[in-house]
């Protein structure tokens, strides 16, 4: 089952429930997506989290606990009385670090692409199509 929510800064949570990564874990993943691939930007706004809990039928902690960690690393800024923005400044992690976890997530991605029947040009022709259309 995918649940899915259009945000007006055309940003959309998908949640899968069939894939065994928690819920949690799926908003963090699709935050740091859509910031990552300039889907999110500086200053959009998010839905508050009882605003995203009921769109997406999910229990409100579990949207707390998603936006606080994003808020820890950086990510996240939370006005109270205004709402959750995207961060101004990006988190800052040194390249030896950002290197690894970007070898690591490509070979993750390429694996699971191969386990699927799919190439590595088919995976990152997908991938380009995630770029917003002025940054192709």
């Amino acid at each position: 089952m995918v649940r899915k929510l259009e945000r007006a800064v055309c940003f959309q949570f998908a949640l899968d429930l069939h894939t065994g990564v928690p819920v949690y874990r799926q908003l963090i993943d699709q935050v740091r997506s859509g910031v990552a691939s300039g889907s999110l930007i500086a200053g959009n706004q998010l839905p508050t989290v009882r605003q995203l809990a009921v769109d997406l039928a999910i229990n409100p902690n579990t949207v707390l606990r998603a936006y606080r960690e994003l808020e820890l690393g950086g990510l996240l800024e939370t006005q109270q009385g205004t709402g959750t923005f995207v961060a101004n400044k990006k988190p800052e992690k040194n390249s030896a670090e950002r290197e690894r976890q970007l070898t690591q997530i490509a070979g993750e991605f390429a694996a699971r692409a191969g386990a699927a029947g799919f190439t590595v040009e088919e995976l990152i022709d997908r991938l380009q199509d995630l770029l917003p259309a002025q940054r192709r």
